[in-house]
């Protein structure tokens, strides 16, 4: 039976009224119609309304008991999070060549409002990434004459290539490129370009600019870097990873003309090292007699060696040609064998949805102990609160966030913040001070902000209103670039989430201990939304080997709508921020994994008959939608709602008894099941001891739906060639030179 709270009193409205009519006879018995409109009937139903009113207050007197247990607790509830993305500012005037310095929490409009993270140089330029292609086969075929007279005039080591363009539009790849893998010298090469129909005197202005020192300094050049979500495979080992060794470097000629590469110096890298989204500041060098910020030459005319071997690539393009500064070059370390990257961008800046207040009074304190006051807005940023309080002879002083107040000295200036509720609370005298009577209370800064709102697609954001550091406004025009989309921001946590949570967090008291625990605390990660999270004890995944002591994998699988394959695979943050969560919550001799699952290709081909008075083609995309959903992976697929059991193998037994629930399907004639081996389907021919066809699975294994062929004509196929749905059709250097049919 579940434990409900009460009502003290569950009468309502009319109740009150039925009850005091039928009191009537017996204690006025002269009042034989006691209609409506009639004035007795009117202080009948007004002394209801008011007596309906006092219970409603009655009732509220068990939550009011819950909220005060929870406090109790000391568990807040969870404050909204606020969404986070990266984007460009760029300078949107052609003929300004200057450099603008914006201070931190820069204002961006949209359909939810956004600020910057940190201070931002934007410099007079923008950037197109290239990378150095290798000829396809066809290409190569095509072009074999021109590749033989190449090697004969550069090497016989010479390998053609193209310069391709990557983040085109400065919008981001969300699949990922692979700078190792795809590139033939294993580099990404961003080109920085001035401003649309420049001159050689504006290209001489910009190359002052990026060479000139700002107040002694070098000047910064901000880079985003967003690495690929890749799928991470069953035996990686998930934990905190390691930077990924690799340098950046500007083209330069030196007094001779001759080209060098100078290595930059990373002033910040909030990427950790190309792990995560970030912005990498780069100082840029300074001008001199002995080297100057410029390209070697593009045409190849002039330079016959022009983007040959570790010389930039090739610009075939004569507007970009005609604007190139120079060359930005991100190179990895020898033994990187994979850097996938979905977006990089110059003028780069964190944002997040949130906005600021600054020196705003929230009263006047009563000298009272335990003294709670409102702030102005909930959901508010921990790291960027400021509380002051105006102290005799001091002025306004700042007071310190303390998590519990209890710990405190009397002497100590500390407060106690409710995130979620928007409150701060200060000391009773003993454990923390009180604020002096009449002395007022104000936020130094606060930012407030969040919720789902803030999770939008790219170009969502084009607007910014910024300041630099002397707080002047910025007069010249600019403009937003948002080739990623805003994640993370969810919702704040309701009473009734907060009330679920409660419970399990006094059974786990956060500790990972038992397989309930890993599960809990797993579902409950911050800024992500599981599907589905199981736990497979004494499972070590990178051997496949069940039964080994103090070994513990929890699988997980993100929340993804609909039941349309693919099925969902975590990608690598997901993995590493379930791993965070349980790592300092599992105990010290715990070995602890956190993987995705393995799927298996399931192909199905079915024969029905229809019943008369259903349409055909809704009938067969019922089945198809019945077989889909009863495989997929998480809720609401399987036989439980809970998605396809771990281990448990396909049966086409099963599927025949999903398929004859279908509304409209008269017979089953059969089902057949085919597996994937070598990039075809197979039918699956060997029965078990029943009969049955079985696709097996292992404890780590779930079957993925990708193809399904339904005959309404009774007749079970014999292949899935009729599935025009097949989920699964997605799909030492030598010398590079670049290939130019046009001037060769």
């Amino acid at each position: 039976m579940p434990i409900l709270p009460p009502a003290l009193d569950d009468r309502s409205f009319n109740d009150l009224v039925d009850e005091a009519i039928s009191r009537i006879p017996a204690h006025t018995p002269e009042w034989t119609n006691p209609r409506e409109g009639d004035p007795g009937r009117t202080i009948i139903e007004l002394f209801a309304w008011l007596t309906d009113t006092l219970l409603y207050r009655a009732n509220l007197i068990p939550e009011r008991q819950r909220l005060a247990f929870l406090r109790l607790l000391g568990q807040p509830m969870r404050p909204a999070r606020a969404a986070r993305g990266l984007v460009s500012i760029n300078i949107d005037q052609d003929t300004f060549t200057g450099a603008l310095n914006l201070a931190p929490r820069a204002k961006i409009t949209g359909p939810a409002p956004f600020e910057t993270r940190s201070e931002l140089t934007v410099l007079p330029i923008t950037a197109e990434a290239y990378f150095k292609r290798r000829l396809s086969v066809s290409e190569d075929t095509q072009l074999a004459p021109l590749v033989r007279g190449l090697r004969e005039v550069y090497s016989p080591l010479a390998t053609p290539y193209v310069t391709t363009p990557v983040f085109a539009g400065g919008a981001a790849d969300m699949k990922g490129f692979d700078v190792v893998q795809r590139s033939l010298d294993h580099c990404l090469w961003l080109a920085l370009l001035a401003p649309k129909g420049s001159d050689d005197a504006t290209l001489a202005a910009v190359r002052d600019t990026l060479g000139a020192r700002a107040q002694g300094a070098q000047q910064l050049l901000s880079v985003g870097v967003l690495p690929s979500a890749e799928v991470a495979p069953l035996d990686i080992d998930i934990g905190p990873r390691p930077p990924i060794p690799h340098v950046w470097e500007v083209a330069m000629l030196n007094r001779l003309g001759d080209l060098e590469y100078h290595v930059l110096d990373r002033i910040s890298d909030t990427s950790s090292g190309l792990t995560q989204p970030g912005v990498i500041r780069l100082a840029l060098p300074a001008l001199s007699a002995d080297r100057r910020l410029e390209a070697p030459d593009n045409n190849v005319r002039r330079a016959m060696d022009a983007g040959v071997g570790p010389r930039p690539p090739r610009l075939d393009d004569p507007k970009s040609a005609e604007r190139l500064i120079t060359w930005l070059r991100l190179r990895p370390a020898r033994g990187v064998s994979s850097l996938p990257l979905s977006w990089v961008g110059v003028n780069a800046v964190e944002i997040d949805q949130r906005e600021t207040s600054v020196d705003r009074v929230l009263g006047v304190s009563d000298g009272s102990s335990d003294q709670v006051m409102a702030l102005p807005a909930r959901s508010v940023e921990t790291a960027s609160l400021q509380v002051q309080v105006d102290e005799a002879g001091r002025g306004y002083h700042a007071w310190q966030r303390v998590d519990d107040l209890m710990l405190s000295d009397r002497d100590d200036s500390v407060f106690a913040l409710d995130e979620e509720a928007g409150t701060i609370r200060f000391g009773d005298g003993v454990h923390g001070r009180v604020p002096e009577a009449g002395r007022r209370v104000r936020i130094g800064m606060m930012r407030v902000g969040g919720g789902v709102a803030g999770n939008l697609p790219p170009r969502a954001l084009k607007e910014i209103s910024a300041v630099d550091f002397r707080n002047a406004r910025v007069t010249v025009p600019l403009k937003v670039e948002q080739g990623v989309p805003t994640v993370g921001g969810t919702e704040a946590e309701t009473l009734d989430d907060a009330e679920k949570r409660i419970p399990a967090l006094l059974r786990h008291r956060d500790r990972a201990i038992t397989e309930d625990d890993f599960k809990r605390l797993s579902a409950d990660t911050p800024g992500v939304r599981l599907g589905r999270v199981e736990v497979l004890p004494r499972f070590k995944p990178q051997q496949r080997r069940p039964n080994v002591p103090g070994v513990v994998t929890v699988m997980v699988l993100p929340h993804k709508d609909g039941t349309s394959a693919p099925a969902p695979r975590p990608d690598r943050h997901v993995l590493e921020a379930v791993h965070r969560q349980l790592d300092e919550r599992r105990a010290l001799t715990t070995e602890l994994y956190v993987i995705g699952c393995e799927y298996i290709a399931l192909g199905i081909g079915v024969g029905v008959t229809i019943r008369d008075g259903f349409g055909r083609d809704e009938t067969l995309h019922a089945v198809r939608e019945a077989l889909r959903a009863l495989l997929w992976p998480i809720s609401p697929g399987g036989n439980t709602g809970t998605g396809w059991q771990l281990g448990r193998a396909v049966s086409d037994r099963e599927l025949e008894v999903a398929v004859a629930r279908v509304p409209g399907v008269n017979t089953v004639s059969g089902v057949r099941l085919f597996e994937r081996r070598s990039e075809t389907w197979h039918p699956v021919v060997i029965p078990d001891r029943s009969g049955s066809f079985l696709l097996p699975m292992r404890v780590w294994q779930l079957p993925e739906l990708l193809s399904v062929v339904v005959s309404g004509d009774g007749v079970v196929p014999s292949d899935l060639r009729s599935d025009t749905q097949d989920a699964s059709r997605d799909g030492a250097l030598d010398v590079g030179v670049p290939v130019v049919p046009a001037v060769c």
